[in-house]
């Protein structure tokens, strides 16, 4: 099924139009570019593609690799609040392989792969550090509610973020054939690390998630 026939308008090929102009103040700054003279072009409700051309902002690929943006702007606010300098080091591990994730959706599809994907061995990290977590902190038996500490609410925040991007790739995955045979497997395995990661940074807060069903009978809705 192709853009076109989904009702949206087919990929055009023109490049980005943002123009670097040299900062010519005084100070510190001066000669660095930067990217201060916008011609307007996303006013037209277009983004740009690595790679060159051009998208809706409301296309399946726009939704997929910004909810993965979304996703590592979550964990970013994990870590700022984590007080556990291990949990630090696996956000910040991981807002790397978003960023890399983010670059393989956001591709010029004529071009897959061109600025790198996920791959079977980023998986397989995932996968030890889920268990090398799982080994340090009783995991809970049943559902809980997020929030016994901000790091921990805040991770949580991010494992819904990240599944929500997983389910807009696995959109995408249905009507384009660039992406990546890793990156559903990457984004499936993310959710349950930082699931773990979260119990792991309670625990070491000294605290746990409460149980979602409570201790005492709900009373009935009336």
């Amino acid at each position: 099924m192709t853009a076109a026939s989904r009702g949206r308008p087919a990929l055009p090929t023109q490049p980005v139009n943002v123009r670097l102009v040299t900062d010519s103040g005084t100070g510190a700054g001066k000669g660095r570019k930067r990217l201060v003279d916008m011609t307007g072009a996303g006013d037209d409700g277009t983004t740009g593609l690595l790679g060159g051309g051009r998208a809706p902002k409301d296309d399946v690929r726009i939704e997929a690799y910004g909810t993965v943006d979304e996703a590592s702007s979550a964990l970013g606010l994990a870590r700022s609040l984590a007080a556990d300098g291990r949990t630090r080091s696996i956000c910040e591990e991981v807002q790397r392989g978003l960023y890399r994730a983010g670059a393989e959706l956001a591709t010029n599809p004529e071009e897959p792969g061109r600025f790198g994907r996920i791959e079977a061995a980023d998986v397989e990290r995932l996968e030890e550090l889920t268990a090398e977590l799982e080994a340090l902190a009783p995991m809970p038996r049943e559902f809980v509610l997020p929030g016994a500490t901000p790091a921990g609410g805040a991770l949580d925040l991010a494992r819904t973020v990240v599944r929500r991007a997983e389910r807009r790739c696995l959109e995408l995955s249905r009507v384009a054939t660039d992406v990546g045979p890793q990156l559903l497997r990457w984004l499936n395995r993310l959710s349950l690390l930082l699931f773990v990661l979260a119990r792991y940074e309670e625990t070491r807060a000294g605290a746990s998630a409460p149980r979602a069903r409570g201790d005492s009978p709900q009373p009935p809705v009336s």
